[in-house]
C-alpha cells in the first residue's frame, strides 16, 4: 500500500511533464505560466518564490550560498540543474558574464573536474576589486560583457569549441538584450544560453524592478527561432531563471 507521502509524490511526478511554459505577454508582470500546474498550485508555487526571494533580500540568507566556501548567489534547484546540463551538453567553454563572488563560477569549474575532458570556464566581470577562487580551469576577465574589445575576446576564446552561455550580470533589459545580440551565436547547437534573475519585475518577484532578463528573453525569442526555452529545465518549480533556459535547436 501507498503511504499519503508517497501518493502524494507521485501525483507531483504525474504533473510534471514535458508540457511547454505559456509565456505572457511581453510586459506582464506575473512571468511564464506553467499550463502543468493549476491556478491554484501556479499561485503557490509563486508564492513561495516570493518568500524564499523576499527573505534573502531581507538579509536572511536564503540565497547565499558558498560552494567550497565561495559565496554563490543562486538558488540551489538552479545549480542542480546547471550541473544536469554540464553532464547532458558536456560544453568545452562556458562563458559566464557576471562573475561577482565567484561561487557559481568555481562550481561550474568542479563540476567540470568531475566530468573530465578539456572544459574550461571563462568568467566576466565589470568589477576588478573582488577576490575570487583561483582553478586551473577558470579564467577571469575584467570589462563590460557590451565592449566591443571584450565581445571579439570571448568570440575568439569560443571559436571551434562547443560552447554555452550564462548571462548574469546588468539585468536592465537594455543591458541584456545588448548580450543576448552579442553572444547567442557562440552557442553551438543543443547547447544552453541561460538567462538568470528573469524573474524580477513580478516575475513573480520585485514588481517595481522595471524591464529586465524576461523582458528582453521576450523579445529575443520573438525573433529567433534557433532558440526555445526549455521548460524541463524548471521542474523543481522554483527558479531564479524563469523561462531564462534557452536551448539552442540542433536542426
Amino acid at each position: 500500500m501507498w503511504s499519503t507521502f508517497e501518493r502524494g509524490v507521485r501525483g507531483v511526478r504525474r504533473r510534471i511533464r514535458r508540457t511547454p511554459v505559456q509565456p505572457r505577454p511581453s510586459g506582464s508582470r506575473h512571468g511564464p505560466v506553467r499550463r502543468d500546474l493549476s491556478p491554484e498550485e501556479q499561485a503557490t508555487v509563486d508564492a513561495f518564490h516570493r518568500i524564499y526571494y523576499e527573505r534573502w533580500q531581507g538579509r536572511q540568507n536564503t540565497l547565499d550560498l558558498a560552494w567550497l566556501g565561495t559565496r554563490a548567489t543562486k538558488c540551489p534547484f538552479d545549480l542542480w540543474t546547471y550541473q544536469e546540463i554540464l553532464v547532458e551538453t558536456r560544453p568545452d567553454l562556458i562563458f559566464e558574464s557576471g562573475t561577482r563572488f565567484g561561487g557559481t563560477t568555481l562550481f561550474l569549474a568542479s563540476i567540470l573536474d568531475l566530468l573530465g575532458g578539456p572544459g574550461r570556464v571563462l568568467s566576466l566581470d565589470i568589477n576588478a576589486d573582488m577576490k575570487r577562487p583561483a582553478h586551473p580551469r577558470i579564467d577571469y576577465l575584467i570589462g563590460s560583457s557590451t565592449d566591443a574589445d571584450v565581445i571579439a575576446r570571448v568570440h575568439r576564446a569560443a571559436a571551434g569549441r562547443r560552447a554555452m552561455v550564462i548571462l548574469d550580470s546588468d539585468h536592465v533589459e537594455p543591458h541584456v538584450s545588448a548580450e543576448l545580440r552579442a553572444y547567442n551565436d557562440m552557442v553551438s547547437p543543443g547547447c544552453y544560453l541561460i538567462v538568470e534573475d528573469t524573474n524580477v519585475n513580478g516575475r513573480p518577484v520585485l514588481p517595481d524592478f522595471g524591464p529586465g532578463p524576461g523582458e528582453a528573453v521576450d523579445a529575443f525569442l520573438a525573433g529567433h527561432a534557433e532558440f526555445v526555452a526549455d521548460p524541463d529545465r524548471e521542474r523543481f518549480l522554483v527558479s531564479l531563471n524563469p523561462g531564462g533556459y534557452l536551448r539552442r535547436r540542433e536542426d
